[in-house]
């Protein structure tokens, strides 16, 4: 009971939501006895620190309490389809070293698996850590099934689904190991670091594909085997209906993903192949480029507006590589979910561009692997 305690109370510190013993004391129900001995006890083991103190309220101001971010390291994976990111981070979350890797995820599991086991090795050694490094956290572009550390069948990651990921790496790294759908881990950095407040919060990536991770509140939805949120292959778009990279057709992604955006792009003559390349020519000004943005928006928003509808949340983030048109890709979102979701759910709604840009993924993998971090 003291070890979870105390964890319990590490964990509300970590996360911003406990930084006062009068607030920890509220949030666990315990007594200021209670709480001021299991604090006593993560100060000696320098888990955490004193900071500043909270400003007065009429009385004693109270002690501010912050994690040691160096207390161990972590690291966080990215992988792309392209690239990948092999980032070490301190418990703040603050990048000390990095490794960019060239991947291409049509060749053998085992070929990329091996460049992220080096890569980690590096950052296990590196001279910027400031810790040990105990847990790694790895964001892959494909369902996971959460509770048996693996690639859920289909995916993009032809072949990934018949490797136990999470075990093969724990045994060749000697680490904690946790893995989890990139667009969940995109949100949960997206939430954490600039929306901590917002207890009901859906991310829609809209890049080489489509997906959105969803918390309710506060907590990050995964459903029954972890893969929650495939927006991307509902079949809710406009005939003609186009063939989808999953085999099926009329689905969102073969409207508005970035990939069926290149594949129209290629077809006209022009060197494309995902969404990095449409958002190459959106900026150059090509004007098929744009007008195929644009209704990918509506597309986009056609979904959107049933996860509103659904799950009535505060936020509405919209994130990814094409997010970069900027209210080009939002007003055919706002437009679409105005038109079809009653006033009542968009009362409070708020449509928003991510704010944390494309280090968003490797940061939620990051957040991941320091949830799995077991205290003393």
């Amino acid at each position: 009971m003291t070890n979870t305690l105390r964890t319990e109370i590490y964990r509300l510190i970590r996360n911003g939501n406990g930084q006062t013993a009068g607030a920890i004391e509220s949030l666990t129900e315990r007594s200021r006895v209670t709480v001021s001995r299991r604090l006593a006890e993560l100060l000696e083991r320098d888990l955490i620190r004193h900071s500043d103190r909270a400003p007065s309220s009429g009385g004693r101001p109270s002690r501010i309490y912050r994690i040691n971010p160096d207390w161990r390291n972590v690291i966080g994976i990215d992988v792309g389809e392209r690239k990948s990111r092999v980032t070490l981070f301190d418990l703040e979350c603050r990048m000390l070293d990095e490794r960019m890797l060239e991947t291409d995820l049509t060749r053998p599991a085992d070929e990329t698996i091996a460049q992220l086991v080096l890569a980690c090795r590096a950052l296990v050694e590196s001279p910027l850590r400031t810790g040990p490094v105990v847990s790694v956290g790895l964001a892959l572009p494909a369902p996971i099934d959460y509770g048996k550390g693996m690639v859920a069948s289909p995916s993009i990651l032809f072949g990934w689904e018949k490797i136990a990921i999470r075990e093969r790496l724990e045994k060749q790294l000697g680490l904690s190991v946790a893995l989890d759908n990139d667009v969940n881990l995109m949100c949960l950095a997206e939430h954490r670091l600039y929306w901590p407040d917002c207890q009901d919060l859906i991310f829609v990536k809209v890049g080489t594909g489509i997906g959105c991770g969803m918390i309710m509140h506060g907590e990050l939805l995964r459903g029954a085997v972890g893969i929650s949120g495939d927006i991307g292959h509902i079949q809710h778009t406009p005939e003609p209906y186009q063939l989808c990279r999953c085999g099926k057709t009329g689905c969102v992604e073969a409207h508005a993903a970035g990939w069926a955006l290149a594949r129209s792009l290629s077809a006209d003559g022009h060197d494309c192949i995902d969404a990095r390349d449409v958002m190459a020519l959106y900026r150059a000004g090509h004007p098929e480029c744009r007008k195929l943005v644009n209704e990918s928006s509506r597309a986009l928003g056609t979904v959107c507006a049933d996860l509103v509808a659904i799950l009535n949340p505060a936020m509405l983030i919209i994130g990814g590589v094409l997010s970069e048109a900027g209210e080009a890709m939002l007003a055919g979102i706002r437009e679409r979910i105005y038109q079809r979701c009653l006033p009542l759910a968009t009362k409070r709604l708020d449509i928003k561009s991510a704010r944390g840009g494309d280090r968003l993924g490797v940061t939620g993998a990051a957040i991941l692997a320091i949830g799995h971090i077991t205290l003393p």
